[in-house]
Parts: C-alpha cells; sequence; structure tokens
C-alpha cells in the first residue's frame, strides 16, 4: 500500500500490521474472497487492511446508534474474553462469554434469557449459537470474521485474524474507541482512557494460535 492509500486509516498501518490483524488462514472461503489482499508462499491467506478498517468505521456508527444495555457481545473462544468484555463495559453493553447457553435470546423461561437488539461475535463458528438464534428473533449481527470463515447470517463483517490475542485485542480496542467517538462520548481525536494492552487476553498455556499471528506478517 502506497502512503496516499493509508494516509486516512484509523491508526498507522504498522500498528495494523504489528497486531497481526490481517494474517489470515491457509483457508479461503467464497465469503471472504472480498476481503483477501493476497496469498503468502507459505500458503496463509492476507486480508486487506483498508477494508478491515473502512468495515471498523461502518460498523462503530451502526453500533453507535443502539442503546448501550441493548448491544450483547460474544465470544465462546478464550482468546476473546477479556477482548469481549472490556469492549462491553466501556461502550455500556453486555458481554456473554464462554459456553453460549441454547434459549438465551429465544426462550423466555430460561433464567439466562436476554432481549439483545444487536449481537457482536468474535468467531461466526465458534459463536455460532448465539447467531442463530439472533436471526431467529431477528437481531442485527456484527461478526468478526477470518479467511475462514462464512458469512450466512452476519450483517454486517469486518474481516479481521480472529485467532491472534493481539489482532482482537486491537479490534476490539479501535471498534470502542470509534462507538464512543460516533456517540460523542470521546473527542474526534480523543484516546480511549483504555490501552490495547487492556484489552489483551493473557497467552493460554495450549496454545490456540497459528505460528506468525502475533507477528507483522
Amino acid at each position: 500500500m502506497s502512503s496516499l492509500e493509508t494516509a486516512d486509516l484509523l491508526i498507522p498501518l504498522e500498528v495494523y500490521l504489528a497486531a497481526g490483524i490481517h494474517i489470515g488462514t491457509h483457508v479461503k472461503t467464497n465469503d471472504m474472497r472480498p476481503f483477501i489482499y493476497r496469498v503468502r508462499p507459505d500458503g496463509l491467506y492476507v486480508l486487506d487492511v483498508r477494508k478491515t478498517d473502512e468495515r471498523l468505521r461502518i460498523a462503530s456508527k451502526f453500533i453507535s446508534r443502539f442503546k448501550g444495555e441493548k448491544v450483547y457481545a460474544v465470544s465462546a473462544r478464550q482468546y476473546g474474553f477479556k477482548p469481549v468484555e472490556k469492549f462491553a463495559s466501556l461502550i455500556g453493553g453486555r458481554a456473554l462469554t464462554g459456553r453460549f447457553i441454547p434459549g438465551t435470546f429465544t426462550n423466555p423461561k430460561l433464567p439466562t434469557y436476554v432481549e439483545p437488539e444487536l449481537l457482536v461475535v468474535a468467531d461466526p463458528r465458534a459463536d455460532w449459537q448465539a447467531i442463530l438464534e439472533s436471526a431467529e428473533v431477528g437481531i442485527p449481527v456484527v461478526g468478526f470474521c477470518d479467511t475462514d470463515n462464512r458469512s450466512q447470517l452476519i450483517d454486517l463483517v469486518i474481516p479481521i485474524n480472529n485467532k491472534g490475542r493481539k489482532s482482537l485485542a486491537l479490534a476490539y480496542w479501535l471498534l470502542t474507541r470509534q462507538i464512543l467517538r460516533e456517540r460523542g462520548e470521546l473527542a474526534p481525536t480523543a484516546e480511549l482512557p483504555a490501552t490495547i494492552e487492556d484489552f489483551e487476553s493473557k497467552v493460554l498455556v495450549a496454545e490456540e494460535e497459528y505460528g506468525g499471528y502475533d507477528v507483522e506478517g
């Protein structure tokens, strides 16, 4: 990318790259084809950072229209727990991490039943039950999608490496910052009171990530 192409990014290109937000998997779905920039010699597909940046802007405008307490962010995968919880806390939303109990959005008899107006998912594959229930009751879904994800029932795709700790932390930090700016709770050039590291999960003993996800591509 030229300097002209990256001049208007939400953050410097090198910050995106250092977090590995663009590094996909060895699998490419047809749904994610429009967001793929190239394939590396090692077979990993690389996401287009410009499209990631663009979708983060669009998503922040969309999410900012909803009352915070009606926005539910879910993650069944452990690397999504901390960023999802921090995101929800700062925008006044609700976080559902770990196993999603079937019926949470559809069965009023359950003690866990809630009525969100918008769902944000960290990984469509892991969070599929929540997506299905959202579709059943007519809740729009914003999804962080990797190169191996399908976009079925996702209303707004944000293409990122959704398996890396640093990538997820950066994506949720940026989304949070932009939502608060859209709401007018942060000035257009103001920063969050929380750092990107505050959104980052600790490394798991059983490492989930592919090699290279947390380094520059």
